[in-house]
């Protein structure tokens, strides 16, 4: 896919809501023109003060009337800026929406190669900085540009020397320019991604702050803060020692055209060729040039921005979606699941090698192997959180590829290891399972799945907010709260990976009773680490390092799979030192 380029998108974005950005700049520019209005009328009345008009009612109509102009000129100031800020909100609004609908149709490992900080960063404060270039410098800049160069063209009318006097100050400001930009090249990247590695830092120290305490690090973990802070200050502050002259330079001579006009003006007086009136008819048009030149400039730093702001946006806008059809064309027969030579990269590394299985509609299939087998990654590719660099995956026959997004979410639940819950009450994190579910069902499926108890201890039962990302609960009940929500959502395909990881026994055991029937006659895959919770699956497939090794029940594969016989000795050793402990634990009690 060709990319667009950065005017492209700006163009694109002002133009969803062009008819606000279009009378903005009309407005804009009537503005403009009635702020320079006084001047040719100031021109008017220094011409009647040199041919002795002593009329005092005509001055006074001409001073009214300038008066007239400028409040006429903030109206239009006003309604203008309304309007392009009117605009610019929708726009923005539209953007992040369209961002985050992006994040949904974008494969899930081209979300997770990035840092959250940074897409919090560009999905609030880098939309934010377009403002600037969509209510500020669409209108303004415009308008602040076109009007000089009228004005330019209406001096070229009077005196054509006189006019070209006026650039004598554009040319000594545009050497500096130049320079300023030659400087500045690079700072601005240097200094967005300086402070992505700040945000990013003080991410990592907030989120670690616990770890940081308990194992003593705090010195080692801020001294990176304080590098990361430094470096983001120190960006900044050599980027502005490189151009700061230069754009003083800039800033000073661009608007200074008095610099070219008076002495060639003077000069031209002196030898005859041009009147006292239009002398001093040049002198008050160039003045008038001075304020729109300021107000156009005074957006350099801006330009220098724009590429990299609207580059960050569009960046994650112009990334690959994945490839699904809008309608269904074929209907899948059941909910058999077939892996068939399955691979997978994860940026350059391949992370599963060939995978092949078969999961049967109604069975309980588990997936298990050491840490960092591909487990998860199989399941992400079930759930086409993925897609397969190679081979394909189908559902009811059909290859997930050809059916459409929304309906494949609808046929899988996916409960994950890492639990996320909203910042709303339980009650609504459970009905996110089923939009519109009855308060009775979202109750019904917190009992079956061991949450009604604990709910109802809290002081709000149902309806307790759980905090940012359910930090008000344990990890425990975060789980037990998201597996009743996929419980909900009734889909006949429910992945479980890992999903019990910090339940404790008791509560795993009921949710393993829930689940066993809540699940007849649809798909369970379940990925586990404790093999104890799958031996009574109706296969088990054997993951290691992306590759499978063997599949089969447990009692067939204590028999013919090393590896799980090793895993199952393993478990079972630990399960023995944990109730070992347990039960120490419980005679120091009991003696105490």
């Amino acid at each position: 896919m060709k990319k667009k380029s950065t005017l492209s998108w700006i163009l694109e974005f002002a133009g969803r809501k062009m008819n606000y950005f279009g009378w903005s700049v009309i407005l804009a520019i009537f503005g403009v023109a009635l702020s320079f209005a006084p001047y040719l009328i100031i021109s008017d009345i220094v011409g009647q003060l040199l041919s002795d008009n002593r009329d005092w009612k005509y001055y006074l109509s001409k001073v009214l009337l300038m008066a007239g102009c400028w409040v006429l000129r903030l109206t239009a100031h006003s309604i203008s800026t309304s309007l392009s800020h009117m605009g610019t909100f929708n726009v923005l609004g539209t953007v992040r929406r369209q961002l985050c609908e992006k994040l949904s149709t974008i494969p899930l490992g081209s979300v997770l190669s990035d840092n959250s900080g940074a897409y919090k960063n560009i999905i609030v404060e880098r939309v934010d900085s377009m403002e600037t270039t969509l209510a500020h410098i669409i209108p303004e800049f415009t308008a602040n540009i076109i009007l000089p160069v009228v004005i330019f063209i209406y001096l070229l009318t009077i005196d054509w020397r006189m006019g070209l006097a006026n650039l004598i100050s554009v040319f000594i400001g545009a050497l500096f320019a130049g320079v300023m930009l030659f400087k500045s090249r690079g700072g601005y990247e240097v200094s967005v991604q300086k402070t992505k590695t700040l945000n990013d830092t003080a991410v990592e120290y907030i989120n670690g702050i616990e770890v940081i305490k308990a194992f003593g690090k705090s010195k080692t973990s801020y001294e990176k803060f304080v590098t990361a802070a430094r470096e983001g200050a120190d960006c900044f502050i050599d980027w502005m020692r490189r151009c700061i002259w230069w754009q003083t330079g800039f800033m000073s001579f661009m608007p200074a055209t008095f610099l070219g006009v008076l002495p060639v003006g003077m000069l031209l007086v002196r030898d005859g060729s041009l009147s006292p009136e239009s002398f001093i008819m040049g002198i008050i048009l160039s003045a008038g040039l001075i304020t729109p030149l300021i107000v156009a400039f005074s957006y350099t730093d801006d330009f220098l921005k724009i590429k990299t702001i609207f580059g960050e946006v569009t960046e994650i806008l112009e990334r690959e979606d994945m490839k699904r059809p809008e309608k269904l064309t074929k209907e899948p027969v059941g909910s058999d699941i077939t892996l068939s030579g399955v691979r997978f990269k994860y940026k350059d590394a391949e992370v599963l090698h060939g995978i092949s299985m078969e999961i049967k509609q109604g069975e309980v299939s588990a997936i298990v192997g050491p840490s960092g087998s591909g487990k998860s990654t199989v399941a992400r590719l079930i759930d086409s959180l993925w897609d397969p660099n190679e081979g394909e995956i189908t559902f009811g026959g059909v290859n997930i590829k050809d059916i459409p997004l929304d309906y494949y979410m609808s046929q899988v639940a996916y409960v994950a290891q890492d639990n996320y819950l909203f910042d709303l009450s339980i009650k609504e994190n459970i009905r996110l399972g089923k939009k519109g579910a009855t308060d009775e069902e979202v109750i019904d499926a917190a009992m079956k799945c061991g949450c009604h108890e604990f709910i109802l201890g809290l002081e709000n039962g149902y309806d307790t907010i759980v905090g940012g990302a359910g930090g008000h609960l344990s990890g425990g009940e975060r789980q037990r709260i998201c597996i009743a929500r996929a419980m909900l959502k009734n889909a006949p395909v429910i992945i479980l990976d890992e999903a019990t990881a910090y339940t404790d026994p008791e509560n795993e055991a009921l949710v393993q009773s829930s689940v066993a029937k809540l699940v007849k006659g649809k798909t369970l895959i379940v990925i586990a680490h404790r093999l104890s919770t799958i031996v009574d699956a109706d296969k088990i497939f054997v993951i290691n390092k992306g590759e499978l090794e063997a599949c089969g029940t447990h009692e067939e594969l204590l028999m013919k799979c090393p590896l799980y016989n090793k895993m199952w000795i393993a478990h079972s050793m630990a399960k023995d030192n944990a109730d070992a402990v347990s039960a120490i634990s419980e005679k120091e009690a009991f003696y105490a």
